[in-house]
């Protein structure tokens, strides 16, 4: 048992040795020069640009780049977001009263959390609205609703949803995009 302590501490010192040394050559100084940058032939070398049309490049943010303020080109697409901007903004405000879990504006999703309403605390609601595209209409929206309710022992179930609910929030937030692209249309 002796021998091994004595073998475990030799090497423990050897290890902190070669760890000290390899420091210490990091420490070691090499002069550069303005030399070193300069071109074999001792003289300064052009370095050649090449002019880059940018109008031509396929950007993440599609054709046209990142347009905050809309032109007379985006037609019904409503501004800079990767989907419409009135039905994005409209989902957020018809949906306000639930905490928003996730929210991407260039992906069109917003997830909510779940939401007990105060006249029924024993059942809970989670919405996701699909923004489907930049233009304002009828299909561009969609709103998936999960629904659970509270069992006796205090477990939280998935329950069914009538499948007119999701469609009477997607009818709220395309009024409510009608409405914030007219009143942006009277400006």
């Amino acid at each position: 048992m002796k021998r091994i302590a004595e073998t475990l501490s030799r090497l423990s010192l050897a290890g902190s040795l070669s760890i000290g040394g390899l420091l210490l050559s990091a420490c070691a100084s090499d002069e550069i020069t303005k030399e070193d940058f300069e071109g074999s032939a001792g003289g300064h070398e052009e370095l050649e640009t090449e002019e880059i049309d940018y109008s031509k490049r396929k950007t993440i943010l599609g054709e046209g780049g990142l347009n905050l303020f809309g032109d007379s080109e985006s037609k019904n697409t409503g501004g800079a977001l990767g989907v419409n901007s009135y039905l994005w903004r409209a989902s957020l405000d018809t949906i306000s009263f639930m905490p928003v879990n996730s929210a991407d504006p260039f992906g069109g999703v917003i997830i909510t959390d779940w939401h007990s309403p105060t006249e029924a605390p024993s059942e809970r609601f989670k919405l996701n609205v699909y923004i489907l595209g930049r233009a304002l209409r009828a299909d561009g929206v969609r709103v998936a609703v999960f629904r659970q309710v509270q069992d006796r022992r205090g477990a939280w179930k998935d329950a069914g949803v009538p499948e007119e609910t999701g469609t009477k929030i997607e009818d709220a937030i395309l009024f409510r995009a009608r409405q914030l692209r007219n009143q942006t249309l009277q400006k």
